[in-house]
């Protein structure tokens, strides 16, 4: 494992960060239905056209946007018909789209739609218009790059209309406060180029890297991260010589590379998780022997060892400080997206010691070894 330097150099790139994220839904009202009762989103806005009908949902920082395909000339009807539910767009906004446009396609990304000025309009709207553009990314997954007054806080996809309504009284309980990063899986074979693409084409720089063994299951994985250190992507691929594993079932139901999860961040993960909890979401279990183990890798105090174990959260540490994480089960048809909440007091890097730390608590409990290691 080795964690990589950061260049400063300014470009029209340095400005990066999530503007919102995109998926593409089967069932618009069910999918809406679901962030706003387990979640605690809000419905931010809504639009639409002849061959799609969109909503944006917002929580804390976050706006997720829902896209259902009405007719086949939609792209996210051949890629439900692909993928199921999935993410299809990670809009990145910046401070001059046509300027990071060129710099994009200059460098080598596809251009997938050329920059476009959106009037400004609808009730509640900003008077400033917006520009938008979009280069390829991996798999279907493609990148808006959208343009907004300085200075305007979380926005909405070019056409949307508003919905006036208070936003942030639901989600205070959850807590959920942005998009931490974004991980996908990727074929075998393109990790390589596809860190390439991202360093090459807008910028990014590539932070960190490691391979992960799991019993006979093994993974390749690297992060690369905007300038502004606001997008991050956790790239996987599996190793081909080892045996198949969990990013080889996520492909072959995905039928592909594609988003395996998106990670939430949260001021306190242990209070997220109860909140989220109460409102139906079901996260994975941790063996209690994870627990027992965990007091001799990392300092925690009796009481926040004992909420960990409580909510199943867990925790890791690096040079930086702690991370404690959690992952839903997924509740797609295909058990291929799902979600985690993170809270991070200080750590930079993104809890792979709890892979084999959780890969070695469940053996100890399978033979009932644990007394042996204490």
């Amino acid at each position: 494992m080795r964690v990589l330097s950061k260049s400063q150099d300014a470009d029209p790139l340095r400005d990066l960060s999530i503007d919102y994220v995109e998926m593409y839904v089967g069932d618009l009202e069910s999918a809406a239905f679901d962030w706003v009762d387990r979640y605690a989103f809000t419905v931010a806005g809504t639009g639409g056209s002849a061959d799609h009908r969109s909503i944006a949902l917002r929580h804390g920082r976050i706006t997720l946007v829902l896209t259902q395909a009405i007719s086949d000339q939609h792209p996210a009807s051949a890629y439900v018909a692909s993928h199921g539910d999935g993410v299809a767009d990670i809009a990145l906004r910046t401070a001059d789209v046509e300027a990071a446009f060129t710099a994009a396609t200059g460098n080598g990304a596809g251009a997938h739609r050329r920059p476009t000025r959106h009037a400004a309009g609808g009730p509640g709207a900003t008077d400033s218009p917006v520009v938008t553009a979009a280069v390829e990314g991996f798999g279907d997954v493609v990148h808006t790059l959208v343009q907004r007054a300085p200075g305007e806080g979380p926005g909405l996809p070019a056409g949307f209309v508003p919905v006036l309504r208070g936003t942030g009284e639901r989600g205070a309980e959850v807590g959920l406060t942005d998009i931490d990063h974004v991980a996908v899986c990727l074929n075998t074979g393109d990790l390589g180029p596809t860190v390439d693409y991202y360093l090459n084409t807008l910028g990014f720089h590539d932070i960190f890297e490691e391979r992960i063994v799991v019993g006979a299951q093994a993974m390749e994985s690297k992060v690369v991260q905007s300038r502004s250190g606001s997008v991050t992507l956790t790239l996987i691929q599996p190793d081909p010589k080892a045996e198949p594993g969990q990013i080889d079932e996520f492909l072959k139901g995905h039928q592909g590379s594609g988003v395996q999860h998106l990670a939430f961040s949260s001021l306190d993960a242990v209070r997220s998780v109860r909140a989220l909890g109460r409102r139906g979401v079901t996260f994975l279990t941790t063996p209690s022997a994870y627990y027992e183990l965990l007091g001799e890798r990392i300092d925690l105090d009796r009481q926040r060892l004992e909420d960990l174990r409580a909510t199943h959260v867990l925790a890791d540490e690096d040079h930086g400080g702690q991370l404690f994480q959690i992952f839903t089960a997924s509740t797609h048809p295909r058990h291929t997206l799902f979600f985690e909440v993170i809270e991070r007091q200080g750590a930079r890097t993104f809890g792979s010691s709890n892979i084999k730390a959780l890969y070695e608590a469940v053996e100890l409990e399978r033979t009932g070894q644990r007394g042996l290691q204490r």
